[in-house]
C-alpha cells in the first residue's frame, strides 16, 4: 500500500473580490502538494497535476487508500514519482477560508466560480504554474473541472471530470440540496447563523445521503427496519459533526452551477467518467448526449454498476476507472 506523505501549505490572496461583489481583506488557500515539480529549460513546471476534491471531502481525501493507493503509487496514472500533485481545499472547505472561521453568515458567498478564480491564483501566484498536464475532480471538484475548462481554457493539456454532469444544478440533485439547506435556516437555533452552540435539528434530514450511496450498499446495510433506524441515526450524528454555516455555505455555492452555454469554450481533450447507479447524476436525463458533441475532443465513459459499486461514491474507489483514465492519459498526453 502506498503511503503518501505531502507538504501542506496556506497561500493568502489579499483582498479578494467575489463574483458578488463582496470582499475578503485575506482568502486562505489550504492546499497540499506531493511530488517534486520539473521544469525545462526556461524554468516552465511541466508535470503538475490539479486534484479537486468532493463536497463532503477536503484535499486530505486525496489521501485515502483507495484513491491514494491506486493512483499515486509507483507505476499508477499519477505516480508521484512523475507528476507533481496539488490538492487544494476549495473556499469554504478543509484548512482554507469559511464560516466557522469567525464571519459565521457574514461570510461573503461564494460560488463555484469563485473557487476556481483563487485557485487558479494559487497556481500561477504561488506555486508558478501556468500550465497543467491534468485537472481531475471528484463530484464537486468534477463540476469544478468543467467550469476550469471554460474559464481558463488554456491552461492545461486534459480535463477529468468524474461523477458530474456539466448541465444546470436544477431537478432532484437541487431539490435535495434545498432541503438540507430550509432545514439549517428554519432550525430556531441557527439564529441567522449566530448560534453559540451548533444547531442540531436540522441534521434530521440527511437526505443527501440516500443519493449519494447505492440503493443496493443500502439495503445491504439495512436489510430491516431496526438496522434502516440504526443507520439512518449515524446519518444523523454524522451530520451533526460539522458545522451549520460551513454546510449552508457549501450547498448554497453550487446553486448557480451551469457549465451548459459556454461547452465550446472547452478546447483540452476531456474524458468524463460516471457511473450508471449515480443517483445524483443519472444517465437517462441525457446531458452527456447533449453535451459531448459540442466539444472538440471529448467522450464519456460510463461504468454499469458492479457489486462493487456505491453510486456517486464509487468515485471515491479509483480502483474501479484508473483504467480509464490510464488509457486516456496514455492517449492525449504524450501527444500534448
Amino acid at each position: 500500500m502506498f503511503s503518501p506523505d505531502p507538504s501542506e501549505h496556506d497561500f493568502v490572496i489579499k483582498d479578494f473580490v467575489f463574483e458578488s461583489g463582496e470582499t475578503l481583506p485575506e482568502l486562505r488557500q489550504h492546499y497540499l502538494t506531493l511530488g517534486t515539480p520539473r521544469r525545462e529549460g526556461q524554468g516552465r513546471i511541466t508535470n503538475a497535476v490539479l486534484l479537486l476534491h468532493n463536497t463532503t471531502g477536503s484535499s486530505k481525501g486525496w489521501l485515502a487508500p483507495e484513491l491514494a493507493s491506486e493512483l499515486f503509487g509507483p507505476e499508477q496514472p499519477l505516480d508521484a514519482s512523475r507528476f507533481f500533485l496539488v490538492m487544494p481545499d476549495a473556499i469554504g472547505f478543509g484548512g482554507s477560508s469559511k464560516p466557522s472561521n469567525g464571519l459565521r453568515a457574514r461570510f461573503p458567498h461564494y460560488r463555484y466560480r469563485d473557487m476556481v478564480v483563487a485557485q487558479h491564483r494559487l497556481l500561477t501566484e504561488e506555486l508558478d504554474v501556468d500550465r497543467l498536464r491534468l485537472v481531475l475532480g471528484l463530484s464537486m471538484g468534477g463540476m469544478l473541472t468543467w467550469l476550469w475548462g471554460q474559464m481558463y481554457p488554456d491552461s492545461m493539456d486534459a480535463l477529468v471530470p468524474l461523477a458530474s454532469q456539466p448541465g444546470p444544478m436544477s431537478g432532484r440533485n437541487w431539490i435535495q440540496r434545498r432541503m438540507q439547506i430550509e432545514s439549517i435556516r428554519s432550525d430556531p437555533d441557527w439564529k441567522g447563523g449566530d448560534y453559540d452552540a451548533q444547531p442540531s435539528r436540522y441534521a434530521l434530514t440527511p437526505f443527501g445521503a440516500l443519493l449519494t450511496q447505492s440503493v443496493v450498499r443500502i439495503q445491504e446495510l439495512a436489510p430491516t427496519r431496526e438496522a434502516a433506524d440504526a443507520l439512518y441515526r449515524q446519518m444523523v450524528e454524522r451530520a451533526r459533526k460539522g458545522d451549520a454555516n460551513d454546510r449552508l455555505y457549501q450547498l448554497e455555492a453550487s446553486m448557480d452551477y451551469d457549465p451548459s452555454p459556454e461547452l465550446e469554450l472547452i478546447t483540452a481533450p476531456l474524458l468524463a467518467i460516471n457511473f450508471t447507479d449515480d443517483e445524483l447524476n443519472p444517465p437517462e436525463l441525457g446531458v452527456f448526449e447533449r453535451a459531448m458533441p459540442r466539444l472538440r475532443n471529448g467522450r464519456n465513459v460510463l461504468i454499469p454498476a458492479g457489486p462493487q459499486s456505491r453510486g456517486h461514491y464509487t468515485a471515491l474507489q479509483a480502483v474501479q476507472w484508473k483504467h480509464h483514465l490510464a488509457a486516456f492519459m496514455a492517449a492525449e498526453l504524450a501527444a500534448a
